[in-house]
C-alpha cells in the first residue's frame, strides 16, 4: 500500500471533477513565496510528503496573511518542498472510502472535519452512489440542519457536496485504489473544496 503523491492525486481529482483550492507544489523557499503571491493571500502552507495526517506532525500552517508571515511559516516547517494552497472558509465535513472484502467500496460522510471521530456523526453507503443516495447520506447526519442552515445562517451548498459524493463513488471503483480520505471538505453557501486528499493504492 502507498499514499499517492500530490501530482498524481491532483490528476485524479481533475479527472473526476472533484474541486480543490488553488494549490502549487514549490521546490524552494523562493518559489513558495512566488506561488503565495500568485495564488493570493491568505494561504495555507503544507509539507508535501504523502503522509496520512499532516496536522499531527505539525506539517500545516493556516491563515498566512502576507509575505512576512509566509517567510516565518517556511522557516518553521523547515522544508524546501512544500504545498502552497489558497485558504478557504466554511463548514468542515469529511468524505471517505474504504474497500470491504465482502461489499467492495463503501463510502462514508461525516460532519466535523478533524473532529468527525469525536462527534461520531457519520453515514455509509455501498457504491455505486447516485445523487439521491448521496443526499440521503447527508440527511442521515444529525448535523444536517447545520449544513442546511437555520436561524438566518446561509448554510452550505448541499447540491455541490452531493455532486462530489457521486464523483467520489465513481473514483472508488478504480480497482487499484484501496482507501480515500477527503478531510476536510470545506463547504460554504457558494462552493465546496477538498482541502486535503489522501488516496491509498495498491503498489503495482
Amino acid at each position: 500500500m502507498k499514499v499517492l503523491d500530490f501530482e498524481k492525486t491532483k490528476k485524479l481529482l481533475l479527472e473526476y471533477k472533484i474541486p480543490f483550492p488553488k494549490t502549487e507544489l514549490a521546490m524552494s523557499k523562493k518559489q513558495a513565496l512566488f506561488f503565495a503571491e500568485k495564488i493570493g493571500y491568505p494561504v495555507v502552507l503544507k509539507i508535501s510528503l504523502p503522509v496520512l495526517h499532516k496536522t499531527e506532525i505539525k506539517g500545516v500552517i493556516t491563515g498566512i496573511k502576507d509575505k512576512k508571515e509566509m517567510e516565518e511559516a517556511l522557516d518553521h516547517i523547515g522544508r524546501k518542498e512544500v504545498l502552497v494552497q489558497k485558504m478557504v472558509a466554511g463548514r468542515e465535513i469529511m468524505l471517505g472510502m474504504k474497500k470491504d472484502s465482502q461489499f467492495g467500496p463503501v463510502l462514508m460522510a461525516g460532519f466535523g472535519g478533524i473532529f468527525v471521530e469525536l462527534f461520531k456523526d457519520v453515514s455509509f453507503r455501498i457504491t455505486p452512489v447516485d445523487e439521491k443516495q448521496g443526499l440521503e447520506m447527508l440527511k442521515e447526519l444529525k448535523s444536517f440542519p447545520i449544513l442546511k442552515g437555520f436561524r438566518g445562517d446561509k448554510g452550505a451548498n448541499i447540491k455541490e457536496i452531493v455532486r462530489i459524493i457521486v464523483n467520489l463513488s465513481k473514483l472508488s471503483l478504480d480497482e487499484n485504489i484501496k482507501e480515500i480520505d477527503f478531510n476536510p471538505l470545506i463547504v460554504n453557501k457558494k462552493e465546496a473544496f477538498i482541502v486535503d486528499a489522501k488516496i491509498i493504492y495498491e503498489r503495482s
